[in-house]
Order: structure tokens, then sequence, then C-alpha cells
């Protein structure tokens, strides 16, 4: 999972400036004292040997375009748009892609509905979204990215330093070398692209091998993802959005958040009208493009737990309608 919170949209490269100071000549990350210190804390914590994690560091830089790609897109607010997001997901090259990954993957999808509730187009739609069902997964060093974002990006640099503690601990339950694993900049890993510690929480070994492998295993990953969704508060058989119309000035709803506090009535009451459970919670989402009117909808309880997943609005519509295209789509070749 990315982050964005863990975020994983990559910035538009063209355009950014340059970053000081990090190219090739850049030293090794083992020579930085913060990261020697880093080191000693996985020892004392962890026991990790210090001198061959201290060998591991040597062998990775800072990485200039992980550090670019990480950086927010100089885009003004009134220029983000909607309808050019749901472009890159709902096409027909991912539907199609979408149907063949399914019916590969029936059984495992069946079952992991039956465990966790979970509907196979949206499981399916995630990693769609995600990976483009496995085909996208990432050409980074997990190792080098995080210790880039940990050690060079402020902003963000307790999560990433978490994130490259609960990696190498990952790395050392598999019995892999943390060298080896590739993933997007943001160090997320596999068909699902989990952070590090998501897979250590939520991930699952859901072939029966005794081991979990979310680049190879499609079925490990269709379990994982499901799992998540379910931990994170996914209700059975309950709706994910709806759409909706907003009589007057709904900036105070918006401002209350993507997470539901009102019910289907409450909002009906303050003009926002929909065809929904009247005592079920709802937020209102708006999906805004310039020079077109706002989409308004209602999020339910499973379009939050969409957004833990991206805590994006436009990240969880987009699962949303891909699911639902996969789902018609599915019905109607039957």
């Amino acid at each position: 999972m990315k982050p964005r919170s863990a975020i994983l949209f990559l910035a538009t490269l063209g355009g950014l400036s340059p970053l000081p100071g990090l190219g090739q000549t850049q030293p090794a990350f083992n020579q930085a004292p913060d990261v020697q210190a880093f080191i000693a804390d996985m020892h004392q914590q962890h026991g990790f040997d210090v001198d061959h994690l201290t060998k591991q560091f040597a062998t990775i830089h800072p990485n200039a375009t992980v550090l670019r790609a990480i950086r927010p897109a100089a885009v003004p607010e009134k220029q983000r748009s909607w309808q050019r997001y749901r472009e890159r997901f709902l096409t027909g090259r991912r539907i199609a892609g979408g149907q063949r990954f399914w019916e590969r993957n029936e059984t495992a999808l069946q079952r992991a509905e039956q465990i966790y509730g979970v509907p196979p187009e949206i499981v399916v739609a995630i990693i769609g979204v995600e990976t483009e069902y496995g085909q996208n997964m990432g050409s980074f060093s997990v190792l080098e990215a995080l210790a880039s974002l940990a050690f060079h990006y402020p902003p963000r640099a307790e999560f990433f330093r978490g994130e490259l503690e609960q990696f190498l601990l990952l790395a050392r339950e598999n019995g892999v070398s943390p060298l080896s694993i590739k993933g997007s900049y943001a160090g997320a890993i596999g068909i699902p692209q989990f952070m590090p510690s998501s897979q250590r929480r939520f991930a699952v070994d859901f072939d029966g091998d005794d081991r979990v492998d979310l680049r190879n295993s499609n079925t490990d990953a269709i379990g994982s993802v499901a799992r998540f969704l379910q931990q994170h508060g996914w209700q059975k058989d309950a709706p994910v959005a709806v759409p909706a119309t907003v009589g007057d000035d709904p900036q105070a709803l918006l401002a209350m958040g993507i997470k539901p506090s009102l019910s289907v009535r409450e909002l009906a009451a303050r003009g926002v009208l929909a065809t929904a459970d009247a005592d079920r919670p709802a937020a209102l989402i708006d999906l805004v493009t310039p020079d077109a009117a706002t989409e308004y909808w209602l999020g339910f309880e499973n379009f939050y737990a969409i957004t833990r997943y991206n805590r994006s609005s436009f990240y969880a519509m987009s699962v949303f309608q891909l699911a639902e295209a996969l789902r018609e789509r599915r019905n109607g070749s039957r």
C-alpha cells in the first residue's frame, strides 16, 4: 500500500527541479551518522548484526529519482480532475485484464469472500488499480527507496523510518536478502502493493505453502487484500457509494471529511439527497473536474474502508467503479 499516506501515486517527473547534492557520486548510506544510529537501534531492539547490516547499507545510495517522485506534483488544487484521474483506470484494457484475472483466480476469490466478506470484484479492482494485475510491481530497490525517504525526505521521515524497520524485519522473517526485493519508489511491494508494515500485519499465506509471497502468488495477494479491507471495517453485503444531489452549499459537510458520520436522513435534512437506507451512516464525497459540474456521492463505511488502502476519494471511487464494470462485464458474459 502506498503512502499518501500510504500513498502511492507517482508524481509527474517532468518539470521537477533537480535535487541538489543527490547524484551517483553521493556517499553510500553506511557513512551517514543518522544511518549508523538507525543500525545501532536495529541491533538493540531487534538483534540485527551491526556489521552485516552496515555492509548492506554500504551498497545503496540516496536515490534522486525516488526523492523526485515522492514530492507532491506542482498542480494547483483547482486543476485536480476526477475525469482525468478516472480515465487512467476505467479502460477497456484494464477491464479485460480484470476479467482474465478473475477467471484464473476464481477459486481463491470465492474463498476470500467466504472468509472475509469482500466480493471478488473489489479485490480484483484494487489489484487492477495498484499494479494492473501484477504487471507493474515496480523495479526500485525497496531498501534503497525506503532509506532515501527515511533519511532524505524530512516531511515523512518518521513514517519511512518505521517502514524501513518493518521492511528489514520482514526480509529477515522470510529468509531473503533485503537487497533482492524490488518494489515501488515508495517501498510498496508485490501484486497488491503493500507497504512493509501492512504486509507484516495483514498479509496472509492464502495458498497454504507456509510463506507469504505477494510478488509471485496471486492467491496470497487476493487473501491479503480481502483481509486488509475486512480488518479496516469492510461490511459484508453492504453498499459502497451512491450518487447524490446537493441543494445548499456543501462546504461544511465536505469539511467533515470522508469518514461516515451522519446518517442519510441527517444529510437529507441538510439538502443532500440520495437513494439509500435512511439510517446508514455516510459522508459526502465531491469529485471535482475543472470546467465541469462536480459529481457528488455518498460514501458509506465500505467506501471509507477502501480509502484506508489509499487515502484518496478519487482512488476509492476508481476502485469502486472499476469493480462495478468488472461485475457487469462478468454477469453479461454468462
